[in-house]
């Protein structure tokens, strides 16, 4: 123990390293790091698993672009600070943090207009720089979201959450009519967060019949099968109106336009979920003539959607019916395999166990 009673920091930690540019990843015994000035060291309590870390681990185009090997990867996560680089005054040893995964330069245009989640020199934790799958990991303690009373694994969830938040407020929505265009982790927090703001109906889509069933669970009026004929669905819902929203989270074309047709002369869409390969668009019959607004949604606000998502989760807002897996972090594989294979809503796994 410390002067503080906290046991000492080990030496070494567990891992999970892409180590080359070939498909795979290793769990590895690699030094602990420390914080340097402004960082913070966080004890990993809960790391849950993103799509982005799917294409890390297998290698895809996306990957060999943006990822350069070896480096620990995995971004959202929550643990307890544990010790402090020269300077950090803000976080105290002990709290309970997420991270806000933007490493941002703070000094570009669009960081100071207010808008850093769209930084010029953007950076991204696990992809651009060390990230969260393993027992301990550096973060800028301008980073650190203090979380305190969520239990770890909710609050790692606050991150892809948060883009949901983003999504559903880009405008307000209570009152409205909202459709949510494919239920994975997000579109199903973006379900419950529409409830919770007081949308008038909230409506989901995807193609998973478990997925559709969680939907019901976190707060979904009604669900429909993507295959059949969304358009007059959500229009015959809506007394032929069409909806006010649309929150497209799937990034299949076929949404899109699903989405675009549904809509509500002057509604808008909300395009979070990113696409494999460029769609095609009318953009005259699609957007201009109905007099739409479309937002396209990337990452989170710094900090206006963190403080709306600790709201909303104050206010009651459930995701423990989302986490359907906690694993070790040696499970690692089983755990992508999960993700990527659609039968799983949040795969949270958990460094500090064998």
């Amino acid at each position: 123990m410390d002067a503080t009673g906290a046991p000492p920091i080990p030496r070494t930690m567990r891992a999970l390293v892409k180590e080359a540019a070939v498909p795979g990843a290793v769990v590895a015994e690699v030094e602990v790091p420390q914080p340097g000035p402004g960082q913070i060291l966080v004890k990993v309590l809960a790391a849950s698993v993103c799509g982005t870390d799917i294409h890390i681990e297998r290698w895809d185009p996306w990957a060999q672009e943006n990822f350069r090997p070896p480096m620990i990867f995995g971004h959202e996560m929550a643990g307890l600070v544990v010790a402090r680089g020269p300077g950090v005054e803000r976080v105290p040893l002990g709290e309970l943090v997420a991270a806000e995964t933007h490493l941002v330069d703070w000094s570009c245009y669009q960081c100071r207009t207010g808008r850093a989640h769209v930084c010029q020199h953007l950076r991204i934790l696990g992809v651009h720089a060390p990230g969260s799958f393993a027992q301990y990991a550096v973060i800028p303690e301008t980073n650190a979201w203090v979380s305190e009373g969520l239990a770890p694994e909710v609050a790692a969830l606050q991150e892809p959450m948060g883009n949901a938040v983003h999504a559903a407020f880009v405008e307000e929505i209570a009152g409205e009519s909202v459709a949510v265009l494919g239920c994975g982790p997000i579109g199903l927090m973006a379900v419950a967060i529409a409830r919770k703001a007081g949308a008038r109906r909230v409506i989901a889509t995807d193609i998973n019949p478990e997925r559709l069933a969680v939907a019901l669970r976190m707060g979904a009026d009604q669900t429909i099968d993507a295959r059949d004929d969304v358009v007059g669905r959500l229009r015959a819902l809506t007394d032929g109106d069409g909806v006010d929203v649309v929150l497209e989270m799937s990034g299949a074309e076929a949404a899109f336009h699903q989405g675009t047709a549904a809509l509500t002369n002057g509604g808008r869409i909300s395009l979070l979920g990113t696409h494999a390969r460029p769609a095609t668009v009318d953009l005259s019959a699609e957007v201009i003539f109905k007099g739409l607004r479309v937002y396209g949604i990337t990452g989170r606000r710094m900090w206006e959607t963190w403080y709306r998502t600790t709201a909303l989760l104050e206010e009651g807002l459930d995701l423990t019916p989302i986490i359907t897996h906690r694993l070790p972090l040696g499970r690692y594989a089983e755990a992508f395999e999960l993700v990527a294979a659609g039968h799983a809503g949040k795969v949270v796994l958990l460094p500090q166990e064998e």
